[in-house]
């Protein structure tokens, strides 16, 4: 396949991060217009200093380029993928995969929520992703269709709890500096910290949800998740779904959040990322 594509993608999506580096860096308050009275411990209290929110016009003009890139970037995945005949998802072909359901569910979260901001992460990774997965392989054909069916709702579910971890991240960031009294630079653009935190919840459950799915439809569509080169996949996507579990049924039910929140999101991730892109990179690396 031709590397035109993925380049172009990659432009598109480099211009939409850099214009919204410069909306988030023109839309932040001057220092001395934040509140600086909050402790940490009342951060609802301290998160509600007014921040301006970004131009429509930047805001819109970031999230048309940022979709134009994900067309190409589908285009890109649906090649590699052999999408509608086929279907393949080596390793690298997965992770541009998982980037595109990532970079399409930001833009449209952002049409609801004031959620610009996981762009400075989620765009470069997707282009590096385009970038990388030029070099993918072939790949096994997954073949029936609700076997597929299975593969999307994983491939979902995964994008949103990569993108809840994401948030996380920037929670984590955001109450640092709070309890500092020094939001500097690109965190006085943020929204208040009660929103980033609600959207953190919103799209655990989400995500909790989708990867309830996908174990469900695994255990009723294949023959056996405890098959040798499944059961690591199986064991570490269980453990992350209780640790969601448990950290929605504690928000719920205790109040959770702040570095709780956070440690526990982060947990459940890494045991995805070890439980669907670990088992592909020893299967297809390590054992070739």
């Amino acid at each position: 396949m031709s590397f035109t594509i993925p380049l172009i993608a990659v432009a598109f999506y480099s211009l939409a991060s850099a214009l919204l580096s410069r909306s988030l860096a023109a839309s932040a308050p001057r220092a001395d217009q934040l509140q600086s009275t909050v402790a940490i411990g009342h951060a609802r209290d301290g998160a509600r200093s007014g921040h301006p929110p970004i131009p429509g016009s930047r805001r819109k003009k970031t999230l048309t380029l940022a979709f134009i890139a994900a067309l190409f970037h589908a285009w890109v995945v649906i090649q590699q993928t052999g999408l509608p005949d086929d279907l393949r998802l080596p390793l690298l072909t997965s992770f541009a995969a998982t980037t595109l359901i990532v970079a399409l569910l930001q833009i449209a979260l952002c049409l609801y929520q004031p959620a610009d901001y996981l762009g400075l992460a989620v765009y470069p990774l997707a282009a590096i992703s385009l970038v990388v997965s030029h070099a993918s392989g072939g790949g096994t054909e997954i073949i029936g269709d609700a076997v597929q069916i299975h593969v999307f709702l994983s491939l979902l579910s995964y994008a949103m709890l990569s993108l809840a971890a994401a948030q996380a991240i920037l929670v984590s960031i955001q109450r640092h500096f709070l309890s500092r009294h020094k939001p500097g630079g690109f965190m006085r653009a943020l929204p208040p910290l009660d929103t980033t935190e609600e959207l953190l919840f919103t799209l655990l459950t989400a995500g909790f949800v989708l990867l309830s799915l996908s174990l469900m439809t695994g255990f009723a569509f294949l023959e056996n998740m405890f098959h040798q080169h499944l059961v690591h996949k199986t064991v570490l996507s269980c453990i992350a779904w209780a640790i969601f579990g448990i950290l929605l049924f504690g928000r719920w039910k205790f109040g959770w959040r702040g570095k709780k929140a956070v440690h526990w999101t982060l947990a459940g991730f890494a045991m995805l990322i070890l439980a669907y892109f670990g088992s592909k990179l020893v299967l297809e690396v390590v054992l070739r």
